[in-house]
């Protein structure tokens, strides 16, 4: 009975705010997604490493985001962070129909394969930064998420950080799959970054940032502290060529427009449908 009364509110999602009050973009960016479906979903935000504030269970979808620095550093944070993560998983495990969904970004799907140990976590050789191109798998080339995307799709790739190495036997036990992979690198021998992982039909994370949008960031990168900044790190070639990409209307701007709201869409369809099957009870 509780669980009726509940599906005829609003579906509510709650934002993890991962970045520790560090000014930076994509705060802003997985909001106006999010304010997409103002008619449909009631959200909040959560400040998860600066103020220790966790959302409780009574979400119905939660997105998880980017963030500056370790994913394996400490913090008061982690234990509150990762409780929630695994009630949320063993909340799935033991209802049929009524699910949660989560959809991790960046260093958030860092900590999150770290925690399921479904790969290595290390520290990159150097920063990846730009527009990007990522490439399917065969799992990733029927992934609800990534459906209207070409292969490859293009993405803003921002971290010092990067997820290596799937440990098999992990990804069979809890039914993972590899949507997708880091760009080929024929003149180095580093392996590929595994890009996005479905973890479970409920829980899904990229290593990119699909809530980037092409206008914001190319405002961003204009700023003269940020552009010196680039052009220091890499060279004005790459600050250039990143900036000419952000006008592509068939990259970034697609990626935007496809990713979160399709993971938001399949939610509130699986949400509408379990709100149906409980009022026939």
């Amino acid at each position: 009975m509780r669980n009726t009364v509940m599906r005829q509110m609003k579906p509510k999602v709650a934002i993890l705010d991962m970045n520790n009050q560090v000014q930076n973009q994509g705060l802003r960016c997985i909001r106006e997604i999010v304010k997409r479906f103002d008619n449909e979903v009631e959200w909040e935000i959560f400040d998860v490493r600066a103020k220790n504030e966790v959302p409780d269970l009574s979400y119905d979808i939660y997105i998880s985001s980017g963030g500056p620095g370790s994913p394996l550093e400490k913090g008061k944070w982690r234990k509150p962070y990762f409780e929630l993560v695994d009630n949320l998983l063993a909340f799935n495990l033991s209802n049929q129909d009524d699910k949660k969904h989560m959809f991790f970004i960046c260093y958030s799907y860092q900590l999150m394969c770290d925690h399921l140990k479904l790969s290595k976590v290390t520290k990159r050789k150097s920063t990846s930064f730009g527009v990007l191109p990522i490439h399917k798998t065969k799992s990733g080339r029927t992934d609800p998420i990534l459906e209207g995307l070409p292969d490859p799709y293009y993405a803003v790739d921002s971290r010092d950080w990067q997820v290596v190495q799937p440990i098999v036997p992990k990804f069979r036990k809890m039914g993972a799959r590899i949507l997708s992979l880091e760009k080929i690198r024929t003149h180095v021998e580093y392996e590929r970054a595994i890009m996005a992982i479905r973890f479970t039909p409920e829980m899904v994370g990229t290593q990119f940032h699909p809530e980037a949008d092409a206008e914001g960031m190319k405002n961003h990168l204009k700023i003269e502290d940020n552009k010196n900044k680039i052009i220091r790190n890499f060279d004005l070639e790459k600050y250039e060529q990143t900036l000419a990409q952000l006008d592509d209307p068939d990259k970034i701007k697609l990626t935007q427009d496809t990713i979160l709201p399709q993971f938001i869409r399949n939610c509130l369809t699986s949400i509408k449908t379990c709100k149906e099957e409980l009022q026939l009870l």
